[in-house]
């Protein structure tokens, strides 16, 4: 379903789109219609809202497809719906998975609790250390399971070797890009079969959707839109409508927020109130040059901590007159939030300390708003927790 169309900027404007169009439209119409007249031919075949054969569905299936280098691809409901709706295609009862140490809290959640439920256990390893790697593998090991860049911690796991161990093991590889977008990396590029994208996220960047989706090899992609059509995991055409606006302004949008985070990082670095930074454009941090020679930007997303934990924590995020407190990320809004508050207070305090998320983390996901006004801001609120903490 590739769509050829030049550049990924062009493609995030141009792939899949109708032709001819629609009464001449620039922009696809939105198909809010549920189902639509058969003529005879393949049922599935014929546009109906929740087997995500509309127009609408189609034209995004195609862009991503185009955007992430695959197949084919398929727009779902939200990012969870697509991870979920992958795992419960690729594995069964009895079956095994490898998965990453650290994980988005929701897919943590997921793994953790959800499929035990379906005879399905996992192994955690770690993703800097391949060589320890095949010591959990068991024949009912189906696939393993990572993120490009971390949520929330924004560590890069040795991803050649994922993909190569992958092949070589013959597992499913799986990959969460929400935090690079294809923008910075295309991880089918590098031999990964499935990758997932919460479009609710850089994909949409409007904070005005939520939105998912899965690309990979069409085979797979056909199996997982099967389940899906039972599971009814399917995206209104509005939605849909609103990601491919979106989705226009993707490579602008996010290679703007790679410029920003990395100046940002660098004062937060740079200021004695911070205890550490994690951002992969830092020479400090400890997959730089493996991002440096993967990304093709190294993102928006900005993981820290001040001196004095959580109070300083929560005085800082009360002190910022921009950045507002809250879960989401990729928007054209600056937002930050304590994930132990919020994407990982599902997970117990023993859970989230091993996972390397303590009480004090700050997830920064950096916008679109004036870099100079950014920093100012930071600068004010960095200052007032550091007069605040006790030499």
């Amino acid at each position: 379903m590739t769509d050829s169309t030049g550049s990924r900027a062009t493609a995030a404007i141009h792939a899949g789109e109708l032709k001819p169009r629609p009464e001449g439209a620039m922009v696809t119409p939105i198909y809010q219609t549920a189902n639509y007249e058969y003529h005879g031919e393949d049922y599935h075949d014929v546009g109906y809202i929740r087997l995500s054969t509309t127009p609408n569905h189609r034209v995004l299936a195609r862009r991503i497809a185009a955007l992430e280098g695959t197949e084919d691809a398929l727009v779902l409901a939200s990012g969870m719906a697509a991870i979920s709706g992958a795992l419960l295609t690729v594995l069964s009862s009895d079956d095994h998975i490898l998965v990453q140490d650290t994980l988005y809290g929701g897919t943590a959640g997921f793994v953790a609790h959800d499929l035990p439920r379906f005879h399905i256990s996992h192994s955690v390893i770690d993703p800097q250390d391949p060589a320890s790697w095949a010591a959990s593998v068991t024949p009912q090991t189906k696939a393993i399971y990572v993120e490009t860049l971390t949520n929330p911690l924004v560590q890069m796991a040795d991803l050649e070797a994922v993909a190569a161990f992958a092949r070589e093991q013959r597992l499913v590889s799986m990959i969460d890009n929400t935090f690079a977008s294809p923008v910075n990396f295309r991880p089918a590029e590098i031999g990964f079969d499935l990758v997932f994208e919460s479009c609710t996220k850089y994909m949409n960047g409007h904070s005005d959707i939520v939105a998912g989706s899965v690309a990979g090899p069409a085979e797979w992609v056909r199996r997982i839109k099967v389940l899906h059509d039972h599971l009814g995991g399917s995206l209104d055409p509005h939605a849909a409508f609103l990601l491919e606006r979106g989705l226009k302004t993707l490579d602008v949008r996010v290679r703007q927020q790679n410029a920003s985070a990395q100046r940002l990082a660098r004062l937060l670095e740079a200021h004695d109130a911070v205890a550490s930074v994690n951002h992969p454009s830092l020479t400090s941090h400890a997959q730089h040059e493996r991002a440096a020679r993967l990304l093709d930007g190294f993102g928006g997303m900005i993981a820290f901590e001040l001196h004095g934990g959580m109070e300083s924590a929560e005085a800082f995020l009360a002190t910022l007159t921009i950045p507002a407190v809250a879960a989401s990320l990729g928007g054209a809004e600056s937002l930050m939030v304590r994930p132990a508050a919020a994407i990982h207070s599902g997970l117990s305090r023993e859970e989230r300390e091993k996972s390397g998320v303590s009480d004090g983390l700050i997830r920064f996901s950096v916008g679109l708003e004036g870099v100079e006004d950014l920093e100012a801001d930071l600068t004010r609120a960095l200052d007032a927790c550091r007069a605040a903490v006790p030499a």
